[in-house]
């Protein structure tokens, strides 16, 4: 391993966090998310990213029994859909999320997308109450961090001046969306950046940088793009039902980046972005 990435970041509250996720987004519900999550946690994942909108939360509980891991070595992580914000929503969403899991606490819950002005007049009042009962399950012991997700600067200026600070904010974060002014701001206030789709769903792994990259250091173009997330100090949650790729995607602490060919990824440009923006989405 090279000791210049370590495997764990700490958050704010001195939780500490494994570097690199598996994420179960877009994973179809039943056998698959139950035999992908039970294989990368035989991979050594020890991070598990889930969420009630991906609608296979039941299997990946299912996965996490099978996988016969001590609950204690696993950091679980799911995240608060939008039709459940506000304060008494919030609450129950996240009880029926521990149901579903078939867990007694969660290491991590996220606000899934912030209330926006483009859909609510009253967004910001959205947004603090939900953020209210996030704090509570967090005070009372329930979840061990709490943060949000896809949350820019203006959404998130109103949180940063209540009494719990978000520790964590998940965003789109791969080569060619490196969202500088929001991670630029979160690390102001000690906010620990998740990189969901580092691999841009797909998308930026035939970059012709990232394909020269990986035969430099005889790696893959994913586990550059997970690589360079990590130097970045990037919590990447690359996303796979393959079994191969899923320990590829973790197969990358025996190379470094040199800072030079970080600066050409970096400039890459825009290029692989969802198109998924906080202010215009209609869901």
């Amino acid at each position: 391993m090279n000791e210049s990435i370590k495997k764990e970041f700490i958050l704010a509250n001195d939780v500490t966090i494994p570097c690199i996720g598996y994420g179960t987004w877009q994973t179809p519900d039943g056998e698959t998310a139950v035999r992908s999550v039970e294989a990368a946690i035989d991979s050594g994942y020890r991070h598990i990213d889930a969420a009630a909108a991906y609608e296979n939360e039941e299997s990946v509980g299912e996965g996490i029994a099978k996988s016969g891991i001590e609950r204690s070595e696993l950091f679980i992580t799911s995240k608060l859909w939008n039709s459940e914000r506000g304060y008494q929503k919030a609450k129950a969403a996240f009880d029926k999320t521990l149901s579903d899991l078939r867990l007694d606490y969660l290491d991590l819950y996220l606000i899934h997308w912030p209330a926006s002005p483009s859909q609510f007049p009253d967004w910001e009042e959205i947004n603090l109450e939900t953020w209210r009962a996030m704090t509570e399950l967090y005070k009372e012991g329930k979840v061990r961090a709490i943060g949000v997700s896809n949350f820019t600067p203006r959404h998130l200026e109103a949180l940063v001046k209540t009494e719990v600070v978000p520790m964590v904010n998940q965003i789109e974060y791969h080569p060619g969306c490196m969202q500088e002014e929001t991670v630029s701001y979160c690390r102001k206030y000690g906010i620990q950046i998740e990189a969901w789709s580092p691999l841009g769903t797909g998308r930026v792994l035939s970059h012709p940088l990232l394909l020269e990259l990986g035969k430099k250091y005889g790696k893959s173009a994913a586990q550059i793009c997970i690589r360079w997330c990590l130097q970045n100090q990037v919590l990447p949650l690359p996303k796979s039902t393959t079994p191969s790729r899923i320990i590829e995607n973790i197969d990358i602490f025996d190379f470094e980046i040199s800072g030079s060919d970080r600066e050409l990824i970096d400039c890459i440009g825009d290029f692989g972005k969802s198109g998924l923006e906080p202010d215009s989405i209609d869901f």
